[in-house]
């Protein structure tokens, strides 16, 4: 008499999809983090800055930027990078060269607003350098994410 009895695990297609379903899952988990971390130290950074004088009043509206708008903005554009992060990892042999390429060439277009708005200098240069802040928290962040390798 003869069992069969087929308890084996065989790696094709389905291990792969759970394979890059586990890379997505911690991708999103740190850039969530990251996005946390980001949104903290750029509050902060701008708390900071409010506290030694910068105003913070933008020309057009005479509005002066709330320290909640810090968060926002940067909450949301931490978003942006982690969806553009996702897509890189689905769509790119190497996704965190083609990140990290990204990312910096959009942080340094993030930079002209801020030049071109009409602040005083004190302004233009807190706002620049909150810009790096939130781009030194998030790039290295999320492209170490991507070098790393699944078990």
């Amino acid at each position: 008499m003869t069992s069969t009895n087929d308890n084996g695990v065989v790696a094709g297609p389905a291990s792969r999809r759970t394979s890059a379903s586990h890379r997505f899952r911690r991708l999103a988990g740190t850039g969530s983090l990251a996005t946390l971390a980001a949104i903290v130290a750029t509050t902060l950074a701008a708390a900071s800055a409010r506290a030694v004088g910068v105003d913070f009043e933008v020309p057009d509206g005479g509005e002066t930027i709330p320290l909640s708008g810090f968060a926002v903005v940067t909450g949301f554009f931490s978003v942006v990078g982690m969806v553009i992060a996702v897509a890189l990892l689905r769509w790119s042999a190497r996704p965190a060269e083609r990140f990290v390429w990204t990312a910096v060439a959009l942080t340094a277009i993030s930079l002209v607003p801020p030049l071109l708005s009409g602040a005083d200098t004190a302004t233009t240069t807190a706002l620049i350098g909150l810009h790096l802040v939130a781009a030194a928290v998030m790039i290295p962040t999320l492209a170490r994410s991507l070098r790393a390798r699944t078990d």
